[in-house]
C-alpha cells in the first residue's frame, strides 16, 4: 500500500490523535502523518477535512470519505482492513463492553484528569483527584474481568480498550510529576501498573507514545493560556 492511501491528521500531544496511529501500527500498515500545529492555527486541510467539529485527529483513506473522532477511526480500520491483529472484541458482549468503558474514560475519567492541572483552590484539586482515583480503580476492576489474566485489556494483544485508555497515560504521568503524586500505584492498582509498563513499550505503541518531559514542557504552556484566558475573562 503507498503511504499517500492513508493519511492520519494530528498533533503530537494529542492522546486522541495517537489512537489512530497504534491502530494502523497493529495492523502493520503504512500510512502519512500529518502534523498539525494547533497553536499555530488549523489547516486548511483538516478545516475541508473535519468542517464540523475541526478537530484532530482525521483519517483519509484512499478517495473515501475522511473519518473524524479517534474512536470511531480506531474502529474503522479495525473493518477496514479486517485481516491480522483484531482490535475490537469478536464477542458483541465484550465490544459492549469495551465501548462503554472507552466512553467513561472520554467523557469523565480524562476530563477529571485534566482538570487537576487548572484547579482553582485545594479544595477543587482534592475533589479532581479523588474522582481520577475512583476512575482508576473502576479500572483496575474492568482489568481484571476484561484481561481474563492475560497481559491486555484486549487479552493477549493490545485491543480497543487499551488503545483508549493508554493513549492517555502519558497525560496521566505529567499530572503526576506536576503535583508529585502517584495516581497508578502499586499498592492501589498493582494490575494496571504492570498493563501501563506492557502498553508502553508495545511495538505499535513505543514510537507514538510522547515523552513524558515533553510532554510536561507543552502542559505548562497549556495551563498558562488557560489561566490567562480565566483571568482575562474576570476582568470584565
Amino acid at each position: 500500500m503507498a503511504t499517500n492511501e492513508v493519511k492520519v491528521l494530528g498533533s503530537w500531544p494529542s492522546p486522541f490523535a495517537m489512537r489512530p496511529r497504534i491502530a494502523l501500527n497493529l495492523k502493520s500498515l503504512t500510512y502519512e502523518y500529518i502534523e498539525e500545529k494547533l497553536w499555530e492555527g488549523k489547516s486548511e486541510l483538516l478545516l475541508q477535512s473535519n468542517p464540523v467539529y475541526k478537530k484532530i485527529p482525521v483519517l483519509i483513506h484512499g478517495d473515501n470519505k475522511p473519518i473524524c473522532e479517534s474512536l470511531i477511526i480506531v474502529q474503522y480500520i479495525d473493518e477496514a482492513w479486517s485481516s491480522g491483529t483484531s482490535i475490537l472484541p469478536s464477542d458483541p458482549c465484550e465490544r459492549a463492553v469495551a465501548r462503554f468503558w472507552a466512553a467513561y474514560l472520554d467523557d469523565k475519567w480524562f476530563p477529571a484528569v485534566k482538570s487537576i492541572g487548572v484547579a482553582k483552590g485545594e479544595e477543587a484539586k482534592k475533589a479532581a483527584i479523588a474522582q481520577v482515583e475512583e476512575g482508576l480503580a473502576l479500572m483496575e476492576e474492568a482489568y481484571d474481568k476484561c484481561s481474563k489474566g492475560k497481559g491486555y485489556f484486549g487479552g493477549d494483544e493490545v485491543g480497543y480498550l487499551d488503545i483508549a485508555f493508554g493513549s492517555f497515560l502519558g497525560w496521566l504521568r505529567v499530572t503526576e510529576k506536576f503535583n508529585a503524586m502517584k495516581l497508578l500505584d502499586e499498592g492501589k492498582t498493582p494490575g494496571l501498573v504492570k498493563w501501563a509498563d506492557r502498553f508502553c513499550s508495545h511495538a505499535a505503541v513505543k514510537d507514538v507514545m510522547p515523552d513524558t518531559d515533553k510532554l510536561a514542557e507543552f502542559g505548562k504552556f497549556v495551563i498558562a493560556k488557560i489561566r490567562a484566558a480565566g483571568a482575562a475573562a474576570e476582568m470584565h
